[in-house]
């Protein structure tokens, strides 16, 4: 994490060309720094052997065990034909399970002379099995025998470390480098202020990587961890808490709605009260906007509970104050469906300029990729002339052409589906840097906000609006009980005839190329395609809904045929849509009751949560089916239940994270293999970044340049490399 020089020695010089090279094109490390940063995944106590009967298949393991008996055998094959083909096999064993290890051909002399029966070693291998029984083909593998002084003193420890290692570097292998480079670690200067150090009881940096590595006691693990793990949070929270300085610095126009404008007319036409949740998240955003700074807000919402309103008033009140707005959307069809739902929701105040338009209105344009070169032209003019004041697109909106009057506020939805560039080159429009709301249905709990939006200030809206109905969700094991599937197909046909609408949601359009090696190793239910919607449409138009109107809409379909297609169901033509994900985010009919989810398990919790957010959104309440093929026992089956179980988002994206990887999570806010979180869990370790975060701001208030903390600043450059320095800039 720092800049060194001991540290910033490249590892070619200090292992060797090819050992570094190995290191830097599977591990991602290149100088001494990254290597000694490089933490163990877990340990291996001496007496305690890794519990043999809970390998995983398909996996490359470390094993730590003792030799039961090898024995040698020759046999005949097409290369060796007259009997001369040897084969070893190994057994090992460490008192909970034994797994067989084979060596072929002329690999076999030096395992034979090696593993004799009571020979100790560390095998590393990839789990496969044969004849039914788990093996190790050719493990690579290192003796533990406490014969010469060098061996006693590297296993002396009682906790053997094993490495994150790949098929090409064992984790010995990198254990050894990293005991070459140990010594430097005593060089590593500290991020941490004394004080916060101290006052914590951690120990210093050298010590701490001293005992990560080279660890006696786990008393020593933990004491490492505990430091390394604030080092982390502590360092990105600085980042942040700097990036947030900085913004407060900048100067925006404040924009405040007039008394009597467009928004007063607007609240005048709504039907119904705004709920609680609204108002409170109302006024956090006009306070943003009344100040001469930019607002950097994140708006989280659940599905459903009225995100669109608070992002329009928002919008109105700049237009009202003299500037413009902007909406970003991450598709063509959700872009048309915010253009549509805004323009009825303000009536003849969207028909600024023309005759029948309210005094006060103004014009809502939709801006979009596939638009014709008429409609695309008059959309430009009306920006630049102000004639418009909100426009509504897609990443349309950040070319070049597109020319603003006064670019007052950005907003964009679903977040996560837009590049940090994108959001920047629309904020680089504005004559002065505009407001910036950045919208997610997706719930983000509390610490993945704090370090992946931790530049953005954030908001909560968790209530539903009134009149909103229940969901009833429930898994439909398809493969166990066929008769169920039959039964939801029944349940549909109810629907449609009680004058509601429905949504088939399929992983796959259909008509794509098929990909043999696209296979993920899930049960035997993998080992068919993906169901696709061109399919199951024609199935269910000619068996259990015939007679229904269906409809496929997909990703690939011509804009205007996804929008036509769009329109029939929202003016309730179309009885059935069977769809891809492009329903997930935004489409709102809230005739709509039932969906069915095939092949629910292809989908992510999040994912799933999303697409149920489609139906309910009326009076009726809702219904979504979660067909799956999987077996009982298996984690999809378990995912599935925990959708079916909560319709609160929150808790299910906890669910979520706690069975992904911390790397899916922090995306690109981690890019940059320096700087992914290797110590910190986002989860577990909520306590550690909210304290790190109160810290930062406390810091960088008092010295937001840290001129008293050399060693923090030479982290901090460390941590943004350029990539990421420039992800910050953009936040």
């Amino acid at each position: 994490m720092d800049l060194v020089p001991a540290l910033e020695e490249p590892l070619k010089k200090v292992l060797g060309p090819p050992t570094a090279k190995v290191m830097a094109e599977h591990l991602g490390l290149h100088t001494v720094g990254d290597l000694l940063h490089h933490y163990p995944r877990r340990y291996e106590e001496r007496g305690q052997l890794t519990h043999l009967a809970d390998l995983p298949m398909d996996e490359h393991v470390t094993v730590v065990a003792m030799v039961a008996d090898a024995r040698l055998h020759s046999f005949a094959s097409s290369k060796a034909p007259r009997g001369k083909g040897q084969r070893l096999e190994v057994t090992i064993t460490d008192g909970s399970g034994r797994l067989q290890l084979v060596f072929f051909g002329n690999g076999v002399h030096k395992p034979h002379k090696d593993l004799l029966p009571g020979t100790r070693a560390m095998f590393a291998g990839k789990v496969s099995v044969f004849n039914r029984r788990l093996q190790l083909a050719h493990p690579a593998y290192e003796l533990l025998r406490g014969d010469t002084e060098e061996a006693v003193e590297t296993w002396a420890g009682a906790l053997i470390p094993i490495y994150p290692a790949t098929a090409k570097l064992e984790s010995w292998k990198v254990g050894k480098a990293i005991q070459t480079v140990l010594p430097s670690a005593q060089e590593a200067v500290d991020p941490l202020p004394d004080t916060l150090r101290e006052g914590r009881g951690l120990v210093t940096l050298p010590e701490a990587l001293l005992k990560i590595h080279r660890p006696h006691t786990k008393a020593d693990i933990e004491d490492a961890r505990s430091r390394l793990k604030w080092d982390e949070a502590f360092v990105l929270q600085v980042a942040l808490a700097r990036r947030r300085h900085a913004d407060a610095q900048l100067p925006a126009v404040a924009r405040k709605p007039k008394p009597d404008g467009l928004l007063t007319a607007f609240d005048a036409r709504l039907p119904f009260t705004l709920t609680e949740g609204q108002r409170k998240v109302t006024k956090e955003i006009f306070d943003d906007l009344a100040t001469e700074h930019p607002m950097h807000r994140l708006l989280q919402g659940e599905v459903g509970s009225g995100k669109t309103m608070v992002a329009l008033r928002a919008m109105l009140a700049v237009v009202d104050a003299g500037g413009q707005a902007a909406m970003l959307a991450p598709t063509e069809v959700l872009a048309q469906q915010h253009h549509r739902s805004i323009v009825e929701m303000m009536g003849e105040l969207a028909e600024g300029g023309m005759l029948g338009g309210a005094d006060q209105a103004t014009k809502v344009v939709l801006l979009t990729g596939s638009m014709g070169v008429a409609a695309r032209r008059q959309a430009l003019l009306d920006l630049v002339t102000a004639e418009a004041g909100i426009v509504i697109g897609t990443h349309a909106l950040i070319e070049d052409k597109v020319q603003f009057h006064d670019l007052g506020l950005v907003v964009v939805d679903e977040q996560h589906r837009f590049g940090v560039e994108q959001r920047d080159a629309l904020r680089g429009k504005g004559k002065q840097p505009p407001h910036l709301l950045v919208m997610t249905a997706t719930p983000i709990p509390r610490t993945v906000a704090m370090t992946v939006f931790g530049d953005l200030e954030t908001s909560v809206l968790d209530q539903l609006p009134a009149g909103r109905s229940p969901i009833a969700s429930h898994v439909v094991p398809a493969a166990d009980k066929p008769h169920f599937l039959s039964r939801a197909w029944e349940r549909v046909r109810e629907e449609v005839g009680n004058g509601h609408q429905a949504y088939v949601v399929c992983p796959r359009i259909g008509d794509e190329e098929a990909d043999p090696k696209k296979k993920s190793p899930e049960d035997d239910a993998e080992k068919r395609p993906p169901l696709a919607v061109l399919d199951i449409a024609d199935q269910l138009s000619n068996g259990p809904l015939q007679g229904l109107k269906v409809e496929v809409l997909h990703g690939r379909m011509a804009p205007d045929d996804k929008d036509a297609v769009m329109r029939r169901f929202a003016a309730g033509e179309t009885d059935v849509l069977v769809a891809t994900t492009v329903i997930e985010v935004g489409v709102n009919v809230p005739n709509a009751t039932a969906m069915v989810i095939m092949d629910a398990d292809r989908f992510g919790v999040s994912q799933l949560h999303q697409l149920r957010g489609r139906v309910g959104r009326g009076s009726a309440p809702g219904l979504c089916l979660l067909v799956t093929e999987m077996p009982e026992a298996s984690a999809a089956r378990q995912r599935l239940n925990a959708v079916a179980a909560t319709l609160d988002g929150f808790e299910l994206s906890r669910i979520d994270l706690e069975q992904r990887r911390e790397g899916d999570v922090l995306g690109q806010a981690q890019s940059g293999a320096r700087t992914s979180l290797r110590m910190l869990a986002v989860i577990e370790d909520e306590e550690i970044i909210a304290e790190a975060r109160e810290e930062a701001v406390t810091l960088v208030a008092a010295d937001s340049e840290l001129t008293a903390l050399p060693g923090l600043q030479t982290a901090l450059d460390a941590l943004l490399d350029e990539e990421r320095e420039q992800f910050l800039e953009k936040g």
